[in-house]
């Protein structure tokens, strides 16, 4: 690195792209070299990433841009009455959900009324509290199902969501078949016409997600907010994106109904359940296996003039330990174990690769980030040393210099479109708050990946998956979370 610097014997100047600089020793001349270097290489990197999410906006612009200006609908039939399809069947797991369970079914029974529905919520035996709420909001209705597994909790989502599984093939031999599993968790905000879009939409597809939107905590506007601008633009945009390209599309765990018989092929190959209980992010993987046996997945964004977007509303963590925990499981799920169990798409799926290459990004993405954080700390040394030490300091090359502009560029831009998305979908109060959340999120998702990388090692010596959940918090005003 010494070679890109000429050091005089008498004046102790150096030379650096043409810039000459005085240094007060050697070892100045090393913090401005590492710096530097430093720096190269996390713009480098940076400046890849921003190619990559500029060619996902474009993508989106070039086919969402033209149906919004001309008033494309693509066909929606309007929501209509129902009549005649199966029951569906909806999957709720739940391990230490007591403070959140009662209030969510009561919800759910109030706003889905007489729809055809049966509600399955999985327990453990172990977790006495839980089973007292659930069955005190079951007390007096039938389409309630109790379910309490064998094995003591907490052991994985997928396993509990699989005892469910049974649960319903014992109903569906005295009952009658269902006709699709919707899948919720027990802090969910539940939208009274949620029902309707999935059964129009799964007479044409094979599974339907519908948009999470975390709900705005007013007491952790940044940490819990952060959920907010990220939820926003996935489901607003990349999930679209996906579906344009025809990549497979994840599942989010929550909003999401499957027609049963799709399930059923799926269990089939798998040994007779259709969910990985050795997976820590089962919807994910539940996702991109339908796309591998051919099915489709439908993304409606369908407005209610009563109750808005319908879409499944919730708290998400609001401190910064849940946080780091969430995201850290979401983070080896996906990332590190998921690349492991998932691998790639056939060799002539691009799309595919493509997108899974973005999921696991974050596996190159936080070690960059610290180093860049590292850079930051490293230039405010060297300068306090150079004013100390009277001498000036090291300015960036032409190279770095245009590094450093096209990223900063890069991240304006990249503010921007997530203001707009949040804008989009909270207001412009959320939007403007989406700006410093973004130092907020990047701190989150470092704490995150240093939590993940020491689960996934632990993973590896065999220690079996554990489902690391956070403690969840229900709406003291359902009505207001939806308006």
């Amino acid at each position: 690195m010494l070679d890109r610097f000429a050091i005089g014997t008498d004046d102790n100047l150096a030379e650096s792209g043409g810039i000459r600089v005085q240094y007060g020793g050697d070892w100045i001349l090393w913090i401005d070299v590492v710096a530097r270097e430093v720096t190269l290489f996390a713009s480098i990197c940076f400046l890849v990433g921003g190619i990559d999410d500029l060619a996902v906006d474009i993508v989106y612009a070039t086919r969402q841009l033209p149906r919004r200006i001309f008033g494309a609908r693509g066909g929606a039939s309007p929501l209509g009455a129902r009549g005649g399809e199966a029951p569906i069947a909806i999957f709720v797991p739940a391990w230490d959900e007591a403070a959140v369970i009662g209030a969510m079914l009561r919800t759910a029974l109030a706003r889905w009324g007489d729809a055809r529905f049966r509600l399955y919520v999985g327990t453990y035996p172990n977790d006495r509290a839980t089973i007292d709420a659930v069955a005190r909001a079951a007390a007096g209705d039938d389409r309630i199902r109790l379910v309490i597994g064998s094995a003591p909790g907490p052991t994985t989502k997928a396993d509990c969501l699989n005892t469910l599984w049974r649960a319903l093939l014992r109903d569906e031999a005295v009952e009658g078949r269902c006709g699709a599993v919707l899948l919720h968790d027990a802090e969910d905000v539940v939208h009274p016409r949620e029902l309707e879009v999935f059964a129009r939409e799964l007479a044409r597809h094979d599974a339907v997600q519908l948009p999470v939107l975390p709900l705005p905590h007013p007491a952790s506007p940044f940490i819990s907010g952060h959920y907010c601008d990220e939820f926003a633009e996935a489901h607003g945009k990349n999930l679209l994106v996906r579906r344009m390209l025809g990549a497979g599309i994840p599942l989010a765990g929550t909003g999401c109904a499957i027609r049963r018989d799709m399930l059923a092929r799926i269990a089939e190959a798998r040994g007779g359940t259709p969910f990985d209980a050795t997976s820590l992010t089962e919807d994910y993987e539940l996702g991109l296996t339908m796309a591998a046996f051919g099915g489709s997945t439908a993304l409606p964004r369908v407005h209610d003039p009563a109750e808005g977007l319908v879409a499944v509303r919730a708290y998400f963590p609001a401190t910064l330990a849940t946080a780091v925990r969430q995201k850290a499981r979401w983070l080896t799920g996906i990332a590190l174990a998921g690349w492991d169990r998932t691998g790639w798409a056939p060799p002539l799926a691009v799309a595919d690769h493509w997108m899974r290459m973005r999921d696991r990004r974050a596996t190159l993405a936080m070690p960059v980030l610290a180093l860049a954080y590292c850079a930051l700390l490293l230039w405010g040394t060297a300068s306090g040393v150079h004013w100390i030490s009277g001498t000036a300091p090291m300015l960036p090359d032409a190279v770095l210099g245009l590094l450093l502009t096209l990223n900063f560029a890069n991240l304006l831009w990249r503010v921007v479109v997530r203001a707009g998305f949040v804008w989009h979908g909270y207001g412009w109060r959320q939007a403007l708050l989406s700006l410093p959340r973004v130092i907020v999120a990047n701190a989150i998702a470092l704490l995150a990946a240093r939590r993940a990388a020491f689960a996934y090692l632990r993973m590896l010596a065999g220690a079996p998956p554990r489902w690391d959940k956070t403690r969840h918090q229900f709406p003291d005003d359902p009505g207001q979370a939806t308006a």
